[in-house]
């Protein structure tokens, strides 16, 4: 598989799809919400500046992975991704993170921190509350598969050819309840801040990581910190694509800012 094109990706290892750019200035690793993978960001190449690098990962059970056993334990799953990054964590670096893949970014930013390893410039975390605050959320992973279909379907995020068939669902679900799994059996584990940036995205409308909740996430950095709300739910990112990523590629390569600040979306027309 090493070698092989997927999408603009390039598969060099069963965990990294990398677009690769000639010189880039900062390389972005992303990080995909619950159930989904790499080709979650395969337009984001061609939208984001040439001078950043990204490169998505792949966790078992996802698209081309989806007959490997997912990972459920977040300690496991720091540790599984720490190992196969370390190639790549060479010069400045960002990490983005979707949902539970914010959590995940952020975890591990701060175990490679604790082993003294290198530190990634800017975290930017996307449709999650603090991991100090209590989810606002019911759980999910523990439902019958029926009313478990019936969740995923309010969040907006899976698509209704895939929810309306039965077969691919049930390829589908063992990663898809690993994942909330992992995400809301988290415990938080009390730390010093992070000296990263930390920049926050969401939706205005996303029931599931309101503005309040996420805005705790300042409490996590000594570094700046950023909060962008776009029009939207909680996946406001497969909507407004080309416009996160401009956001991104002007957070990453816009030189100093304001220790903090915030961005809010324009009202809509009248």
């Amino acid at each position: 598989m090493v070698g092989r094109m997927l999408d603009s990706f390039t598969v060099e290892s069963p965990f990294v799809r990398r677009a690769r750019r000639t010189d880039p200035r900062v390389r972005l690793f992303c990080f995909p919400h619950a159930g989904a993978g790499a080709a979650t960001f395969a337009e984001w190449p061609r939208l984001l500046p040439p001078e950043v690098e990204l490169i998505a990962l792949q966790l078992p059970g996802r698209e081309d992975r989806i007959r490997e056993q997912p990972l459920t334990d977040l300690t496991a799953a720091v540790r599984t991704l720490g190992l196969t990054m370390r190639p790549y964590l060479r010069g400045p670096f960002a990490f983005f993170g979707h949902s539970g893949g914010a959590l995940l970014a952020f975890e591990l930013a701060r175990a490679l921190r604790g082993r003294g390893g290198p530190q990634p410039e800017h975290l930017l975390l996307s449709g999650e509350v603090a991991p100090d605050r209590p989810p606002v959320a019911e759980p999910i992973h523990e439902l019958p598969d029926e009313e478990f279909v019936a969740a995923l379907g309010s969040l907006g995020g899976t698509a209704e050819s895939v929810a309306g068939d039965p077969e691919l669902m049930r390829l589908l679900l063992p990663a898809l309840r690993a994942d909330f799994t992992l995400g809301e059996r988290y415990e938080y584990r009390p730390e010093p801040p992070l000296a990263a940036a930390i920049t926050v995205l969401g939706g205005h409308d996303d029931e599931r990581a309101p503005e309040q909740a996420m805005r705790a996430w300042q409490e996590q950095t000594s570094g700046a910190f950023r909060l962008r709300i776009f029009e939207g739910g909680h996946f406001y990112l497969n909507d407004r694509p080309r416009e996160l990523a401009e956001e991104i590629g002007r957070l990453l390569l816009g030189g100093d800012q304001p220790r903090t600040e915030e961005v809010r979306p324009r009202c809509p027309a009248s």
